[in-house]
Protein backbone atom coordinates (compact mmCIF):
# COMPACT_ATOMS: atom_id res chain seq x y z
CA UNK A 1 0.00 0.00 0.00
CA UNK A 2 1.29 3.45 -0.87
CA UNK A 3 1.09 6.08 1.88
CA UNK A 4 1.31 9.81 1.14
CA UNK A 5 1.34 12.75 3.53
CA UNK A 6 1.92 16.35 2.49
CA UNK A 7 3.05 19.20 4.70
CA UNK A 8 4.60 22.65 4.27
CA UNK A 9 7.75 23.88 5.99
CA UNK A 10 8.81 27.51 6.29
CA UNK A 11 12.32 28.91 6.79
CA UNK A 12 13.23 32.43 7.90
CA UNK A 13 16.48 34.36 7.77
CA UNK A 14 16.38 37.63 9.68
CA UNK A 15 18.59 40.09 11.52
CA UNK A 16 19.73 38.79 14.89
CA UNK A 17 18.94 41.10 17.80
CA UNK A 18 21.18 38.87 19.93
CA UNK A 19 24.10 40.15 17.90
CA UNK A 20 24.22 43.17 20.22
CA UNK A 21 24.81 40.88 23.20
CA UNK A 22 27.46 38.86 21.42
CA UNK A 23 29.71 41.71 20.32
CA UNK A 24 33.11 41.46 21.96
CA UNK A 25 32.83 37.86 23.13
CA UNK A 26 34.94 36.48 20.34
CA UNK A 27 36.83 37.67 17.32
CA UNK A 28 35.01 37.07 14.01
CA UNK A 29 36.43 34.22 12.00
CA UNK A 30 38.60 35.24 9.08
CA UNK A 31 37.59 34.53 5.52
CA UNK A 32 39.69 31.70 4.15
CA UNK A 33 39.91 31.92 0.41
CA UNK A 34 41.92 29.59 -1.75
CA UNK A 35 40.95 29.98 -5.38
CA UNK A 36 42.39 27.70 -8.00
CA UNK A 37 43.36 29.78 -11.02
CA UNK A 38 43.07 26.68 -13.18
CA UNK A 39 39.32 26.38 -12.64
CA UNK A 40 36.75 27.65 -15.10
CA UNK A 41 35.86 31.30 -14.62
CA UNK A 42 32.92 31.82 -12.28
CA UNK A 43 30.06 33.69 -13.99
CA UNK A 44 28.66 36.91 -12.57
CA UNK A 45 25.36 36.86 -10.70
CA UNK A 46 23.80 38.88 -13.50
CA UNK A 47 24.89 36.31 -16.09
CA UNK A 48 23.77 33.33 -14.00
CA UNK A 49 20.34 34.75 -13.17
CA UNK A 50 19.35 35.87 -16.65
CA UNK A 51 15.67 34.97 -17.20
CA UNK A 52 15.19 34.14 -13.49
CA UNK A 53 12.56 35.80 -11.29
CA UNK A 54 14.23 38.02 -8.68
CA UNK A 55 12.78 38.57 -5.20
CA UNK A 56 14.51 41.46 -3.42
CA UNK A 57 14.94 41.34 0.33
CA UNK A 58 17.31 40.80 3.25
CA UNK A 59 18.83 37.95 1.24
CA UNK A 60 17.83 38.42 -2.44
CA UNK A 61 16.32 35.31 -4.05
CA UNK A 62 16.23 34.10 -7.66
CA UNK A 63 13.69 31.56 -8.91
CA UNK A 64 14.58 29.38 -11.90
CA UNK A 65 11.19 28.29 -13.20
CA UNK A 66 12.59 25.88 -15.80
CA UNK A 67 14.83 23.98 -13.39
CA UNK A 68 12.61 24.36 -10.31
CA UNK A 69 15.53 25.66 -8.24
CA UNK A 70 15.75 28.56 -5.80
CA UNK A 71 18.97 30.56 -5.54
CA UNK A 72 20.01 32.98 -2.81
CA UNK A 73 22.46 35.87 -2.98
CA UNK A 74 24.75 36.22 0.04
CA UNK A 75 26.69 39.39 0.76
CA UNK A 76 26.55 39.29 4.58
CA UNK A 77 29.55 37.20 5.61
CA UNK A 78 30.55 36.67 9.25
CA UNK A 79 27.37 38.49 10.29
CA UNK A 80 25.06 36.79 12.76
CA UNK A 81 21.48 36.25 11.60
CA UNK A 82 18.55 34.33 13.04
CA UNK A 83 17.52 31.14 11.25
CA UNK A 84 14.02 29.95 12.19
CA UNK A 85 11.76 27.22 10.87
CA UNK A 86 8.23 25.99 11.39
CA UNK A 87 5.26 24.16 9.91
CA UNK A 88 3.33 26.45 7.59
CA UNK A 89 0.43 23.99 7.32
CA UNK A 90 -0.87 21.26 9.62
CA UNK A 91 -1.30 17.57 8.84
CA UNK A 92 -4.92 17.38 9.99
CA UNK A 93 -4.38 14.78 12.72
CA UNK A 94 -4.58 15.62 16.43
CA UNK A 95 -3.02 12.27 17.37
CA UNK A 96 0.17 12.94 15.42
CA UNK A 97 0.36 16.52 16.68
CA UNK A 98 1.77 18.31 13.63
CA UNK A 99 -0.13 21.59 13.74
CA UNK A 100 -0.01 24.69 11.58
CA UNK A 101 2.39 27.28 12.95
CA UNK A 102 4.33 24.77 15.05
CA UNK A 103 7.85 26.05 15.58
CA UNK A 104 10.89 24.03 14.64
CA UNK A 105 13.45 25.88 16.70
CA UNK A 106 15.69 28.86 16.07
CA UNK A 107 19.42 29.34 15.91
CA UNK A 108 22.03 32.01 15.31
CA UNK A 109 24.08 31.32 12.18
CA UNK A 110 26.73 33.01 10.10
CA UNK A 111 27.77 32.48 6.49
CA UNK A 112 31.51 31.94 6.09
CA UNK A 113 33.42 31.65 2.83
CA UNK A 114 36.12 29.01 2.44
CA UNK A 115 37.42 28.99 -1.13
CA UNK A 116 34.58 27.88 -3.44
CA UNK A 117 32.32 26.94 -0.50
CA UNK A 118 29.95 28.90 1.71
CA UNK A 119 29.44 27.32 5.13
CA UNK A 120 26.41 27.97 7.32
CA UNK A 121 27.87 27.85 10.84
CA UNK A 122 26.18 28.00 14.24
CA UNK A 123 28.42 29.34 17.04
CA UNK A 124 28.24 27.59 20.40
CA UNK A 125 26.75 30.13 22.80
CA UNK A 126 25.94 27.55 25.46
CA UNK A 127 29.55 27.91 26.56
CA UNK A 128 31.31 31.24 26.20
CA UNK A 129 33.81 33.40 28.03
CA UNK A 130 32.75 36.94 28.95
CA UNK A 131 36.22 38.29 29.48
CA UNK A 132 38.65 40.95 28.31
CA UNK A 133 41.36 38.29 28.26
CA UNK A 134 41.68 37.00 24.66
CA UNK A 135 43.38 33.81 25.88
CA UNK A 136 40.35 32.93 28.03
CA UNK A 137 37.98 33.62 25.15
CA UNK A 138 40.08 31.49 22.80
CA UNK A 139 40.35 28.64 25.34
CA UNK A 140 36.57 28.37 25.71
CA UNK A 141 35.98 28.74 21.96
CA UNK A 142 38.43 25.92 21.20
CA UNK A 143 37.05 23.66 23.95
CA UNK A 144 33.43 23.58 22.74
CA UNK A 145 32.71 22.82 19.11
CA UNK A 146 30.46 24.88 16.88
CA UNK A 147 28.09 23.32 14.32
CA UNK A 148 28.29 23.52 10.53
CA UNK A 149 24.72 23.05 9.29
CA UNK A 150 25.27 23.16 5.53
CA UNK A 151 27.84 23.75 2.82
CA UNK A 152 26.95 25.56 -0.41
CA UNK A 153 28.94 25.82 -3.64
CA UNK A 154 29.54 29.27 -5.11
CA UNK A 155 27.77 29.23 -8.49
CA UNK A 156 28.24 32.92 -9.39
CA UNK A 157 29.92 35.99 -7.95
CA UNK A 158 29.80 39.76 -8.38
CA UNK A 159 31.85 42.24 -6.31
CA UNK A 160 32.08 39.94 -3.29
CA UNK A 161 28.43 38.88 -3.45
CA UNK A 162 27.88 35.18 -4.17
CA UNK A 163 25.01 33.06 -5.46
CA UNK A 164 24.20 29.62 -3.99
CA UNK A 165 21.57 26.98 -4.74
CA UNK A 166 19.22 26.64 -1.75
CA UNK A 167 17.02 23.85 -3.14
CA UNK A 168 18.64 20.81 -1.49
CA UNK A 169 18.94 22.67 1.82
CA UNK A 170 15.22 23.47 1.77
CA UNK A 171 13.76 20.16 0.57
CA UNK A 172 14.49 17.91 3.54
CA UNK A 173 12.78 16.79 6.74
CA UNK A 174 14.33 19.22 9.22
CA UNK A 175 11.29 19.00 11.53
CA UNK A 176 11.65 15.19 11.78
CA UNK A 177 8.08 14.66 10.63
CA UNK A 178 8.68 11.22 9.07
CA UNK A 179 9.38 9.32 12.34
CA UNK A 180 6.09 10.63 13.76
CA UNK A 181 3.86 9.46 10.89
CA UNK A 182 1.78 6.33 11.44
CA UNK A 183 0.62 3.78 10.54
CA UNK A 184 2.93 2.64 7.75
CA UNK A 185 6.44 3.47 6.59
CA UNK A 186 7.24 6.84 5.07
CA UNK A 187 10.10 8.60 3.32
CA UNK A 188 10.58 12.02 1.73
CA UNK A 189 9.86 11.93 -2.00
CA UNK A 190 11.78 14.76 -3.68
CA UNK A 191 9.99 14.12 -6.97
CA UNK A 192 6.75 15.26 -5.28
CA UNK A 193 8.29 18.06 -3.20
CA UNK A 194 9.02 21.61 -4.36
CA UNK A 195 9.62 25.21 -3.36
CA UNK A 196 6.27 26.89 -2.62
CA UNK A 197 6.70 30.19 -4.42
CA UNK A 198 3.43 31.93 -3.36
CA UNK A 199 4.78 32.15 0.21
CA UNK A 200 8.48 32.63 -0.60
CA UNK A 201 9.04 36.33 0.01
CA UNK A 202 11.67 38.97 0.69
CA UNK A 203 11.55 41.95 3.05
CA UNK A 204 14.14 44.57 4.10
CA UNK A 205 14.89 42.82 7.41
CA UNK A 206 14.03 39.19 6.71
CA UNK A 207 13.69 36.59 3.96
CA UNK A 208 11.05 33.84 4.07
CA UNK A 209 11.27 30.57 2.14
CA UNK A 210 8.58 27.89 2.04
CA UNK A 211 8.53 24.37 0.63
CA UNK A 212 5.83 21.76 0.10
CA UNK A 213 7.11 18.33 1.15
CA UNK A 214 5.64 14.91 0.37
Amino acid sequence: MSHKKCFSWKYYFTLSVILLLAVGWGAPSALAQNRDSGQAETPTIEEKTTDMQKIDGFFPLYWDEKAGTLWMEIARFDTEVLNLGGLAAGLGSNDIGLDRGQGGGSRIVTFERVGPKILMVQPNYRYRAISDNPDEVRAVTDAFARSTHWGFKVAAETDGRVLVDMTDYLIRDTHRVIPRLRPGTYRLDKSRSAVYMPMTMGFPKNTELEVSLT
